[in-house]
């Protein structure tokens, strides 16, 4: 009888599906190893083990498991793992949350809490979890801190990626086929050659092409598309019994619409204070008087600066360019003028020399990466209504054929409107150099457009060597060590808009004007966050220690020292200081000088250039213990660390940290692994419980991420089972429990609702730079509504009953009211202004991308045919349960419970050369949301949220050969 294999279950264990006659199984067949699982070696521990007698919460899946679970990218992972979160994030990256610990800090300097490794070696910014897997042998996910054996350290555990390797015993191949709905197309190839007896080479890879999950009601285009390919090549030189050298090269790009952001939602705020308000998250948009670029454009903004207001394209108080605007009802539905783009490739070099001497193996390997990614987009996914323009277009037009003033706003008409103020609007289409509209790089509609862009190009490189024992004896160690080093040459995060390159115009022109300069904007035209040059170096020293205590018990201890050193040269433009048009990159421009030149220099004062180093001694230890050769319990005790970082640049408007500490957990577990019932049936448990200290968490501050550190606990639960009751069936299942929540009191303000719950604050819209400031004490109110008007500005106003502010608010300017409170502040019984808000308590808030409970089943059975045939179906269900997208939780950061299933049928030919299968992903369709993003008080505090694909379902065809 024909036994075909499969591991199915992130247990820790793999489990079997086998074919059968039919005819019940006698109580003898029970010893037969078609009933056991398969053996599943694993590297968890830098040395070859099956899963289940590692003592570690690890979880593996073989390349036929991946397939008969769907699990295509590492998104798909989370439908099976316990306490395993994935989603992406706003700036092209993504988090892959373990036990509630996840990527949570922002910036070029921030480490991944879980590390990305491929055949061991750690991976830097790789772009692994935007590609589709193909020839692997198999994925080890590691849960828990992770410090004296892989690479770097991880403070929530590893995901390795190992790829399938040459087989040097024949010639081999297998191709696929898969057609499905979005008329999507995906194939995947490998060839593998023997070169002689000691050379082989395998050859792999795959194309998708697929349109978009996403109708754009502004053109009836499909958007969110796919277009990408990637492939790898190997090579293994075997000169001797005791050596192997593998060399693997491996490339894949991207280049497509992808959609980077999801949807945004938004209670909208009529008062346009907050933009959104803080109850919950509707398919609205933002009020787009609460945004930087309405404020700096409007007339009150240019009366308070003795301006002319007429040149105001709205009013703050009037209507909003999204008044009208209808927001589709739907997650695949969006209206925008702007198609996203979307860029990335990534190049991956790997070598290692495996030498066994004597009772030792040694083994080196390197790796060398470059990854670039380039991505726009509708940045509020809406189209801005342009008739409250026409009295300030019609203004700038007719002052622009003025003698005089006329030099100085043409080059603004001619850039902007260069078709008259009923033609076309144009903004910026910046380059890496910073130049925009009034440098002629524009991009031209006849809606006015905002759109962001995020790009970064990365080059690591690092070295590793390990030497371990294999000693008859009770003892045996290893020890080894690491060197690595990453450079980032940019990374930028652009806002690009009319408004703000209007505004920018305006005000630059009337500056320049007044101050005798030539005609001159406020550099630059777009909002540019922007890292010129990163680098970390990165080295660890590690070993551990095997002791044998008795035939049953046995003793790990490991110790590793990290040595971390960050260098970063950044800084944030906009509206800086004055720069001629046509002046070119504000970088290096003369009239604003260069990175070298004096710091005093108005274009130098962001510039921000910082060192930072950190070292840390972790290990562990571990008393694993044989109950039976079929039952192992363990208890372990870990310390991992997480390197602190450097806070992206930072407008003058706030004091934050300039750079942030390192993370440090200290983990407890205990677990069992069981076979049962004569190998019918295996059943893990675990057990944790972590304590955190520093655990960095990001927030948006004058629109730039700012990390900050907190303490947290987090302890839970995990069990998993694999059955096979008789060979035809297999079912696992999973189930987990967390609690990961904020330890002690944690002060911060609530970017949602800077009064802090306080009926007497009142919230205040800087109209000079976009942010948000409170005014507190028990007149607050009265405080504003005296000094309001004299900036010809209104008192303060109440929000909707059901938007979850208690506060009161107002536009005005948070420096003025500072002054005011100052001076005659007493009057009112004492007045505070608070930037950027009133400050909450944390304690007892869970931590966000951190599911309380997560439950997934699947069966599958197997029918064999006398002729050699057999027929698989299966299905599979998960459950993820509530969590929050935001340490500050609340209704609005409140993410709902989900569920996904998935299902295929597949029918093999005789000795398995050859499959047809069908599928289905999301059955039910679920818009299943797995984190949000809170934007920044200056872009109107709208949500942007991250989803799963929707409901895919097609065929596929297969052959071995």
């Amino acid at each position: 009888m024909r036994v075909k294999a499969t591991l199915l279950a992130g247990i820790c264990a793999g489990a079997v599906a086998v074919p059968v006659h039919a005819q019940s199984a006698a109580d003898s067949d029970l010893e037969n190893p078609r009933f056991n699982a398969p053996t599943i070696i694993v590297t968890a521990q830098r040395q070859n083990q099956t899963l289940q007698e590692v003592p570690i919460a690890v979880s593996a899946f073989d390349a036929e498991a991946l397939e008969a679970q769907q699990i295509e990218n590492a998104s798909d992972l989370q439908l099976t793992l316990p306490n395993v979160s994935f989603t992406k994030s706003n700036f092209t990256a993504s988090s892959f949350t373990i036990r509630g610990i996840g990527d949570l800090c922002v910036g070029v300097t921030c480490d991944s809490a879980t590390a990305i490794h491929q055949n061991g070696a750690p991976l830097f910014g790789t772009r692994l979890f935007e590609t589709e897997y193909f020839d692997l042998e198999r994925i080890e996910v590691l849960r828990g801190p992770q410090g004296t054996l892989f690479g770097r350290n991880a403070t929530a555990g590893v995901v390795n990626v190992v790829t399938a390797k040459p087989d040097l015993s024949g010639f081999g191949g297998a191709a696929t086929f898969e057609y499905g709905n979005y008329d999507s197309i995906k194939a995947t190839g490998m060839i593998n050659v023997p070169v002689g007896e000691a050379i082989g080479v395998r050859v792999a890879g795959f194309y998708l092409n697929r349109d978009g999950y996403t109708t754009n009601l502004f053109d009836n285009s499909s958007i969110d598309g796919r277009d990408m390919y990637a492939v790898r090549g190997s090579l293994r030189f075997e000169p001797g019994a005791n050596t192997t050298i593998d060399l693997i090269g491996y490339y894949f790009r991207e280049d497509d619409d992808r959609l980077r952001i999801q949807k945004q939602t938004c209670q909208r705020d009529p008062t346009g204070v907050l933009g959104c308000l803080a109850n919950r998250r509707d398919f609205d948009s933002t009020n787009a008087n609460s945004t930087l670029a309405s404020v700096l454009s409007s007339s009150e903004l240019y009366a308070i600066q003795g301006l002319p207001p007429g040149f105001g394209l709205g009013s703050i108080y009037g209507p909003d360019g999204f008044a009208n605007f209808d927001e589709p009802n739907d997650v695949r539905t969006v209206n925008t003028p702007f198609t996203p783009e979307y860029f990335t490739d990534e190049m991956i070099l790997q070598a290692r020399l495996e030498q066994a001497i004597g009772s030792f193996d040694l083994s080196i390997g390197g790796t060398y990466q470059e990854n670039r990614v380039d991505s726009r987009q509708d940045y509020n996914l809406g189209v801005l209504d342009r008739s409250g323009y026409a009295g300030a277009l019609n203004q700038l037009a007719a002052f622009a054929q003025a003698p005089g003033i006329g030099a100085y706003l043409a080059p603004i008409a001619n850039a902007l409107i260069p078709n008259g103020p009923n033609g076309i609007l144009c903004a910026s289409d910046n380059d890496d150099g910073n130049r925009g509209v009034y440098e002629g790089n524009a991009v031209c509609a006849d809606v006015p457009l905002a759109f962001d862009r995020s790009n970064q190009d990365n080059k690591a490189w690092s070295v590793e060597g390990i030497l371990s024992s294999d000693f008859d004896g009770p003892f045996n160690f290893l020890v080894g060590g690491i060197y690595a080093n990453v450079t980032t040459d940019t990374n930028s995060y652009y806002v690009n808009s009319f408004g703000l390159d209007y505004a920018t115009g305006i005000l630059g022109t009337f500056s320049a004007l007044g101050a005798g300069a030539p005609p001159s904007y406020l550099a630059t035209s777009m909002y540019r966050n922007n890292t010129r040059s990163f680098e970390l170096e990165s080295f660890g020293i590690f070993g551990e220690v095997y002791v044998d205590l008795t035939d049953r018990l046995q003793f790990t201890g490991g110790l590793r020292y990290n040595d971390d050193t960050k260098d970063v040269t950044a800084r944030t433009t906009l509206a800086n200081f004055l720069n001629p048009f046509g002046g070119g990159d504000p970088f290096d421009s003369p009239f604003v000088g260069g990175f070298d030149a004096d710091p005093g220099t108005p274009g130098n004062q962001l510039v921000q250039q910082r060192s930072v180093s950190f070292d840390e001694i972790t290990g562990r230890a571990v008393l694993d213990f044989a109950v039976t050769p079929d039952n192992l319990i363990y208890a372990s005790y870990s310390r991992g660390y997480k390197s602190g970082g450097i806070n992206p640049p930072l407008s003058p408007i706030f004091a934050v940290p300039e750079s942030f500490g390192s993370e440090i957990i200290d983990a407890f577990e205990i677990g069992s692994k069981n076979s049962l019932a004569n190998g019918r049936m295996q059943l893990n448990a675990t057990a944790f419980y972590y304590k955190y200290s520093g655990l960095q968490l990001s927030r948006i501050v004058a629109r730039t991420s700012v990390n900050d550190t907190i303490d947290a606990i987090v302890y839970g639960a995990e069990v998993e089972a694999v059955i096979a009751p008789d060979p035809a069936w297999l079912i696992n299942m999973s189930f987990s429990y967390l609690n990961a929540k904020v330890d002690g009191d944690q002060f911060f303000s609530n970017p949602r609702d800077p009064g802090g719950g306080d009926p007497n604050a009142v919230i205040i819209k800087d109209i000079s730079n976009g942010s948000l400031c409170a005014v507190t004490g028990a007149n607050a109110n009265a405080f504003v509504a005296t000094i309001n008007p004299a900036l010809g500005l209104r008192g303060p106003t109440a929000f909707p009953s059901d938007g979850g502010i208690a506060s009161t608010g107002a536009f005005s300017i948070c420096s003025a009211l500072e002054a005011q409170a100052q001076a005659v502040g007493a009057a009112f019984g004492g007045i505070q202004v608070l930037s950027p808000g009133v400050e909450v308590n944390l304690n007892g808030n869970k931590l966000p991308q951190a599911p309380e409970m997560k439950a997934s089943v699947g069966v599958q059975y197997t029918a064999d045919f006398n002729n050699g045939w057999s027929l698989v179906p299966r299905f599979d269900l998960a459950f993820t349960g509530e969590q929050y997208g935001n340490v500050f939780n609340g209704n609005v950061n409140r993410i709902e419970p989900f569920v996904q299933a998935n299902a295929q049928i597949q029918l093999n030919g005789p000795d398995d050369r050859f499959f047809v299968r069908g599928f289905i992903q999301n059955i039910f369709d679920s818009d299943s949301v797995t984190g949000l993003y809170l934007t920044d008080a200056s872009s109107g505090n709208f949500t942007n949220i991250f989803t799963l694909d929707p409901r895919r379902y097609g065929i596929g065809v297969g052959v071995t050969f």
